[in-house]
């Protein structure tokens, strides 16, 4: 019996339930985006003129955490972190703000 190796695999199992790496935003993570949108405004007390997923990262666990880039405005960038569960609910868990848009997207 012969093995094979994917790299694919092996990245995976060198970090069992760990984030996936960045990817670009989608429509999923856009409407996710969206769902939480005046959830951020109240936690952060701001209006934004944009609110525009750009990148995110995800891990599945018993549903899914997501850690997305959003763009709201000139050069301005939050963080936000959200779980989404086994049924579909969706959790803003924390927001960061005052990033840019080379900031890399951290668990937080």
């Amino acid at each position: 019996m012969r093995l094979l190796k994917s790299p694919q695999l092996i990245t995976m199992a060198n970090t069992p339930g760990g984030f996936s790496e960045e990817k670009a935003a989608n429509a999923e993570t856009q409407t996710i985006c969206d769902q939480v949108k005046d959830e951020v405004k109240k936690t952060t007390s701001k209006s934004y003129e944009d609110f525009t997923a750009v990148k995110y990262r995800y891990q599945i666990v018993a549903g899914t955490n997501f850690i997305i880039k959003v763009h709201v405005g000139g050069d301005n960038y939050i963080h936000l972190s959200v779980f989404r569960s086994l049924q579909g609910e969706i959790m803003l868990n924390g927001v960061q703000e005052d990033k840019r848009e080379p900031d890399p997207l951290k668990p937080f």
